[in-house]
């Protein structure tokens, strides 16, 4: 899977939220969420259909789509993009950042130490 650009973002939410879904209902949260029209939203379905980012079938009067791509898996993709583009691929890089930069609670700090403690066992 290639890295969904920030519009791909937005008509994936909307499928991952509620699907399938006809194209209205997507045209409708899109125009709430990000003030597309309805063209936009149709040409951005279009794309994506030929992408293979979403399945496009034709219903009773309206076309329904659904993601072909899970959520997580997306997510995934997404989040080694950055932290190879930002941090040069180092997780230690990028937790010392947010340590650093931002006033973590208690809650958090135990978080961060079980995730580490999880890793550590594996």
């Amino acid at each position: 899977m290639k890295e969904l650009s920030t519009a791909e973002w937005h008509v994936m939410e909307s499928l991952w939220a509620d699907s399938p879904k006809v194209g209205s209902r997507v045209v409708a949260d899109l125009k709430k969420s990000v003030g597309w029209s309805r063209s936009t939203t149709l040409t951005m379905l279009r794309r994506m259909s030929d992408k293979g980012l979403i399945l496009c079938e034709d219903g009773d009067d309206m076309k329904v789509y659904r993601p072909m791509v899970e959520r997580r898996e997306a997510v995934q993709k997404e989040t080694q993009s950055f932290l190879d583009r930002v941090y040069h691929g180092s997780l230690s890089m990028l937790v010392n950042h947010f340590v650093e930069k931002e006033s973590l609670s208690r809650e958090e700090i135990d978080e961060l130490r079980r995730i580490l403690d999880q890793a550590s066992e594996k």
